[in-house]
């Protein structure tokens, strides 16, 4: 018998909590990007497929006969009648597996469940339950009796709740920071209200669903909405809307294992279909010199797919390669990994030829093929741009596999080092590579893998003869200083450099305080964000954020900007455009180049930086390009003093200059044969 279509309406409230993303991840035979809804709710509730990971259809249907004996959905019957009535929900089985995912790109969700054994069981322990799950009546508006309340149909309950929370919403700053629900075409408000809260979204940027449910184990208790809690009655009560312990404190909380993330990378390789030594063989043989001519590199992931500093680094030596009608082959592990691999960890190694992709081997088979389809050398080389993702061992035979050995080794970061390549203790504070067995190790979550790092790279070194290249002088001391490696040679190779083009022209208005870049802590973003809500009233200032994507909801001003190979200096000229005064270049953690520093004095913008920062506190220092304050206070009270004004282009009277940037590895290839 044909199942009936559910109506227009079921599928609109249906949509409003269920998570396509957690669908097509944990049931892979639902793939297009707006099949999961209709599948969900033609067949998926029926075959016990969950909706979200904060709802389990089967354990709703098992708790509730009635509802089962209906035959009802048990979403749509919870979301529209089920909470009003205090009916209980329970976590799908699988919320663990997902959100491990999204716990490691940092995203805050409001879950505790157990690792769940081999063997999933039909319902979670009674432990595994969502720190918000509804175990009382919904809350009531503060002027509604609550028998009137129960008696509220779900659309007037929902109207109510709209109108309760809708002014204090910013549906801006929930896009901003929810570019899923962006990209759904979801009503933030709506989204919010379903499903949103429960995942740890915030509906401003003042107010902490996470903070309030922490600091608010009744409103736990009771399975309330935090935010329309806060504004129905918490705000009168006295409760704070958000706790002040700073984004570090957010970082912290959202640390997970390396154990966990390494399993995640291995269980995601494991499911990587390998192609054949033959079917790299065929793409193989389109190489321009038939690979007599070549540079093989490696690194953590696709540089033509990714965008960053290390892939266009990787961009500019694959371009300048085949200006020489060399051929360039890249190897990059197929599946993100956060540390190097281990003889044993099963690796999938993506291959591009010429910058086409060829597909996804295991290092014995790239070893064979290349060996196979090399032939006599001509002008050959390598670079290992990054190891995460690789193991030493296979490295050295693919390398050996095309007759090479002695080639460049570059410090992008520091995992040569340290499992944690930006050398930040728990992600938040610097910790300059202190000893491995040193206690400052054994407190950090990196400190166990940390002997895997130094012993990968320790058989490469001792394998091949490196020339370790570090794009400024600070990268490469350190680095030095931290351990010793067999190398060959060490040199510093800047990625850039500046060419005066003549003054900068000079424009009235506030101080423009501008931030270029990912919105991530550890670039500093978070105190970017605090400075613009402080002085937000302040005529004096102005704040403006150049990047890929807005954050809304914020008294900060977005310009768009993508750098690429085609617009290398895309981000210097929008500073420039902008007449920015100043940029905040506040990284946690030691930069080994910044990219960032050189196109705001390019642009003829002052640089504000920290002690921490690594090459950029000596790039400033070494050229008068800005002020290296001493924390995040003293930063604070350069703007409340105004001090920072004689940083305005109107007294410091800038040059503006051209980037430079080099060929990378080609410029050291030249420079070889030049002596």
């Amino acid at each position: 018998m044909a199942v009936k279509a559910p109506s227009d309406e079921v599928q609109r409230v249906i949509s409003l909590a269920l998570d396509a993303a957690f669908y097509r991840t944990i049931y892979g035979d639902v793939t297009a990007e707006g099949e999961a809804l209709g599948h969900y709710a033609r067949h998926g509730w029926r075959e016990g497929r969950d909706p979200a990971p904060w709802f389990s259809g089967t354990r709703y249907l098992e708790a509730n006969p009635d509802i089962a004996k209906a035959g009802v959905e048990p979403l749509h019957h919870y979301l529209t009648r089920g909470r009003y009535e205090g009916r209980e929900v329970y976590p799908s089985v699988h919320a663990h597996r997902y959100f491990e995912g999204r716990l490691t790109g940092g995203e805050p969700v409001l879950w505790r469940l157990e690792t769940p054994a081999a063997a999933e069981p039909a319902v979670p322990p009674p432990e595994a339950v969502p720190e918000a799950a509804p175990e009382a009546a919904p809350e009531a508006p503060a002027h509604a009796a609550p028998n009137v309340v129960a008696e509220m149909t779900y659309a007037d309950r929902r109207a109510a709740e709209r109108v309760l929370v809708g002014p204090e919403f910013d549906a801006a700053y929930y896009l901003g920071m929810n570019p899923d629900v962006a990209e759904a075409g979801t009503d933030p408000l709506e989204h919010f209200l379903m499903a949103g809260w429960r995942e740890g979204r915030d509906p401003n940027a003042w107010f902490s669903v996470r903070d309030y449910l922490e600091t608010n184990p009744d409103i736990v208790q009771a399975g309330d909405n935090p935010f329309v809690h806060y504004v129905m009655a918490g705000r009168s009560e006295g409760r704070a809307a958000k706790q002040d312990l700073g984004f570090r404190y957010d970082v912290l909380a959202g640390l997970v294992p390396v154990g966990e993330r390494v399993a995640r990378a291995s269980a995601a390789t494991a499911a990587v279909k390998l192609g054949t030594a033959k079917a790299l063989a065929a793409g193989l043989a389109a190489a321009r010199t038939g690979l007599k001519d070549l540079h093989v590199t490696f690194s953590h992931d696709d540089y033509t797919a990714h965008l960053g500093g290390v892939q266009l680094c990787l961009q500019r030596e694959a371009a300048r390669i085949g200006k020489l009608g060399r051929d360039h082959l890249h190897i990059h592990p197929a599946v993100a990994w956060p540390v190097v691999r281990t003889r044993g960890e099963r690796g999938a190694l993506g291959v591009l030829l010429n910058g086409r992709a060829l597909g996804v081997y295991s290092g014995a088979v790239i070893a064979r093929a290349l060996g196979e389809a090399a032939g006599p050398a001509g002008a050959r080389s390598f670079a290992i741009h990054s190891l995460l993702g690789h193991g030493a061992e296979e490295t050295v035979k693919i390398l050996a596999a095309v007759g090479l050995k002695a080639g460049y080794f570059w410090l992008h970061d520091f995992a040569s080092l340290c499992a944690g390549f930006h050398l930040l203790r728990d992600d938040v504070e610097d910790c300059a590579a202190p000893p491995p067995q040193s206690p400052a190790c054994n407190v950090c979550v990196y400190g166990p893998w940390r002997a895997r790092h130094l012993a990968e790279h320790g058989k490469l070194f001792k394998a091949l003869d490196l020339t370790v290249v570090s794009p400024s002088q600070p990268t490469l001391d350190l680095w030095r200083a931290a351990w010793t490696f067999p190398t060959k040679g060490e040199v510093v190779a800047p990625h850039a450099r500046l060419v005066r083009r003549g003054p900068s022209p000079i424009t009235d208005g506030p101080f423009r305080l501008g931030f270029a870049g990912l919105t991530a802590a550890h670039k500093g973003w978070p105190v970017f964000r605090e400075l613009a809500l402080k002085f937000a009233h302040d005529p004096r200032y102005q704040f403006i954020h150049f990047g890929l994507r807005s954050i809304g909801g914020l008294p900060i001003d977005f310009k768009p900007v993508r750098v690429n190979a085609e617009r290398p200096k895309a981000m210097q000229q929008a500073l420039e455009s902008a007449q920015v005064d100043a940029v905040l270049v506040w990284p946690l953690c030691r930069e080994t180049f910044s990219f960032t520093a050189y196109e705001a004095v390019a642009a003829g913008a002052a640089v504000v930086t920290n002690p921490d920062s690594g090459n950029v506190a000596a790039f400033v220092h070494g050229g008068g390009h800005g002020r290296v304050l001493a924390d995040e206070a003293a930063l604070a009270e350069l703007l409340a003093s105004g001090e920072i004004l004689a940083l305005a282009r109107s007294v410091r009277k800038p040059s503006l200059y051209d980037l430079k940037f080099s060929g990378l590895t080609v410029d050291l290839l030249d420079r070889a044969r030049a002596a």
